[in-house]
Formats: C-alpha cells, structure tokens, sequence
C-alpha cells in the first residue's frame, strides 16, 4: 500500500469536505436572508382593506 497515495487521498478528500461545508453555509445564510426579506415584505404589505373581496361582472 502506497502511504503518499494514501496521504494525498485523504487530504483531497478532506478538502472536499471542507468546501461543501462552505458552499452549504453559504446557502444556509443566502435562504435566511431571502427569508428575512420575505418575512419583512409580508409585515409591511399588510393592508386589511384592501383585496378583502374580489367583484367581477360579465
């Protein structure tokens, strides 16, 4: 068994682990920015007289 293959096997390995850690952090901080976002818009969107009913004629 070859110990530098080895060695160059886990440390690649572990480097892949580490940047799809950092790339799922990402994403984790980008869905709770969108989320805050979403969360503000809907508070102050609210408006209880307006589209409370919908009148159509034909």
């Amino acid at each position: 068994m070859d110990i530098a293959a080895l060695s160059m096997g886990l440390s690649q390995m572990k480097i892949s682990q580490e940047i799809g850690t950092s790339v799922l952090k990402m994403a984790m901080d980008t869905s709770e920015g969108q989320m805050a976002d979403l969360t503000k818009m809907m508070e102050t969107s609210v408006n209880p007289h307006i589209g409370g009913s919908l009148d159509i004629s034909l």
